[in-house]
């Protein structure tokens, strides 16, 4: 994210590439109290968070934290955005545990930590890669609709999996339908106590930002939990399973070691986990950077999330991604730059060195909660219904996305939900839509399917093709033209052009045959509003050879006059030689609309 304005000045040499520095150079000393302040409680977020995204992901709870630490560092190095902050995902981890935990067999925990450093290196590889190569657009080809799709299926797969440790148990199900009859038919082996810590820990996250949004709910929730816990000594007395003591110290970093047929398994998994990640990563950029006033550069972003996912990689973490919820805590706590990232990981570091039993009585039911109050803000239903009312196309589509998550998990449903994408994409090109225009007076020239009172001029059909002309579409064209000339007859077609955005080889011998075709029949063609590069292409496949190069107008009501001109010269020549040959009469000039 490029910021504009006189605090941030045009970055040079290595300061392009390593943002970090020029952001401690234009530096306020004024801005040093408000990032301690917002970089404490971002802390206060991440300990919890970290936690409770590790056990999502398939990993040690105790790695969410190492995460978090190495990925705020790096990306304050190497990141562009001032508040942006990087950490575990509720939307990410699901897919790491989807790609390791297969291939861990026996669950062997340094496997675990292995498979999911090395899935972080791969993200964080492909990341940079596509921002060095320019190629942030990569992010658009994961739709709105499979989004939504996406998070409402995460959001319920993710509910369903936590509900056992929310009740106190554990099940041994693989699948949503499994996991959901296991959780039901081991209902009996409920801890009431942890329920119960549970489910207050989740109605104050759920609650309290309805009341107010300046306290974090969930450093609310989590530490009243670890309070009680600890006050009524939970774990002994009502056997609640609780986070325990942490390892102590943070670890050297270290190169991952996998067995490298795991490695195309893993691979795929980067490729979705950065889809999906790119796709959050550029949305909240540019939400929050619109709000300071500042530019984004989807390239620098990847860079500097790329650079974080390797930092977390080499420091026994996982895959991270853009955190909406925690950048607006960040940015509502007064933070200034990326120095309150550093603050927050600082803190987590101390913890992690000099208190890591801190949280040892934290309930792994408050863990639950907070990953399911995570699901519950993934989940957007109410896009549904806007879905249905403006394209059911998108609605099929996200709920594909859905049921794909659903039925096949994270990674399958994204790849389902994407081929759908595509396939529907090729179907709106491959399958044209045309329109038969008529025009009404003053209002210009409509569909006749929306305007079924618009008239036309006798003789002559205006049809509109709404998508550029290319191989796989042109045969579908030509079908459509000849569907029309069968039904009308006319002596003239005229083709508005104004949505051709493009012809190819195929398209242009398509026009030169199908002109040759209706010539035969008596029937002349007329190109409307065609784009002047269009235009300069015809004339380099050398259709003029076919097509008349005086057939070309800026405007149907032009185009309209030199018929009826040319009708009227062809009939006074008919009548000369004895003819008499029926005439177009050009409709009353209408708007060129």
């Amino acid at each position: 994210m490029a910021v504009q304005g006189s605090e941030a000045p045009p970055s040079h040499g290595i300061q392009k590439w390593v943002p970090g520095i020029a952001m401690l150079k234009s530096y306020k000393p004024a801005w040093l109290r408000l990032d301690l302040v917002a970089g404490i409680v971002l802390a206060a977020i991440l300990v919890p968070q970290g936690l409770a995204y590790a056990e999502l992901a398939g990993v040690p709870a105790v790695t969410g934290l190492y995460t978090t630490v190495a990925c705020l560092v790096a990306y304050a190095i190497m990141g562009a955005s001032r508040v942006l902050v990087l950490g575990p995902d509720s939307s990410v981890s699901p897919l790491i545990y989807a790609a390791i935990i297969p291939l861990a067999a026996g669950g062997d925990p340094a496997t675990i930590i292995a498979l999911a450093g090395m899935l972080a290196l791969m993200v964080g590889l492909i990341e940079i890669g596509l921002g060095v190569g320019k190629l942030g657009f990569i992010a658009d080809l994961l739709s709105k609709e499979v989004q939504a799709g996406y998070m409402n299926g995460l959001a319920i797969t993710i509910i369903v999996g936590q509900l056992p440790k929310l009740f106190g148990f554990s099940t041994d199900a693989d699948g949503f339908f499994e996991d959901l009859w296991a959780f039901f038919t081991s209902l009996d082996l409920t801890n009431t106590a942890t329920l119960l810590v549970g489910l207050a820990t989740l109605a104050v996250m759920l609650i309290l930002p309805r009341v107010t949004k300046k306290i974090p709910a969930v450093l609310v929730a989590v530490g009243g939990a670890t309070i009680v816990s600890a006050a009524l000594n939970l774990a002994e007395n009502y056997d609640v399973n609780t986070v325990g003591v942490l390892p102590s110290g943070f670890p050297v970093p270290s190169f991952p070691l996998v067995d490298l047929g795991d490695i195309p398994v893993l691979f795929a998994a980067a490729l979705g986990i950065v889809l999906v990640s790119l796709a959050d990563t550029i949305a909240t950029s540019t939400s929050f950077a619109a709000r300071r006033g500042d530019e984004v550069d989807p390239n620098q972003e990847m860079i500097g999330v790329g650079s974080a996912n390797i930092a977390a990689g080499l420091f026994q973490g996982f895959a991270i991604s853009v955190s909406s919820s925690r950048t607006a805590v960040a940015e509502q706590s007064g933070a200034k730059s990326q120095v309150t990232g550093l603050v927050g990981a600082g803190v987590v570091l101390a913890l992690l060195v000099f208190f890591p039993s801190f949280l040892k009585d934290l309930p792994q039911t408050a863990l639950a909660a907070v990953v399911i109050a995570a699901s519950f803000s993934l989940a957007d239903l109410g896009v549904l219904r806007t879905y249905w009312r403006v394209r059911k196309t998108s609605l099929i589509l996200s709920l594909v996305a859905t049921i794909g998550v659903v039925l096949f998990g994270v990674l399958q449903g994204i790849l389902v939900a994407v081929v759908l994408a595509v396939v529907l994409f090729f179907r709106r090109s491959w399958w044209p839509p045309g329109e038969v225009l008529g025009h009404d007076g003053e209002a210009g020239w409509h569909s006749l399917k929306r305007f079924p009172d618009g008239a036309e001029v006798p003789g002559v059909l205006v049809f509109r093709c709404e998508a550029p002309l290319f191989f796989a579409n042109a045969g579908i064209f030509r079908q459509q033209v000849r569907q029309l000339v069968r039904q009308r007859k006319p002596r003239w077609l005229v083709l508005q052009c104004e949505a051709i955005t493009d012809i190819d080889v195929t398209a242009a011998d398509m026009l030169k045959a199908l002109d040759l075709e209706l010539n035969a029949q008596g029937i002349h063609i007329a190109f409307v509003e065609l784009r002047g590069r269009l235009h300069d292409l015809i004339l380099r496949y050398g259709l003029h050879e076919t097509l008349d190069a005086e057939h070309f107008y800026d405007s149907i009501p032009l185009a309209l006059e030199a018929i009826a001109a040319e009708d009227r010269d062809g009939r006074q020549g008919g009548q000369e030689r004895g003819g008499a040959d029926a005439p177009v009469t050009a409709a009353p000039p209408p708007s060129d609309g």
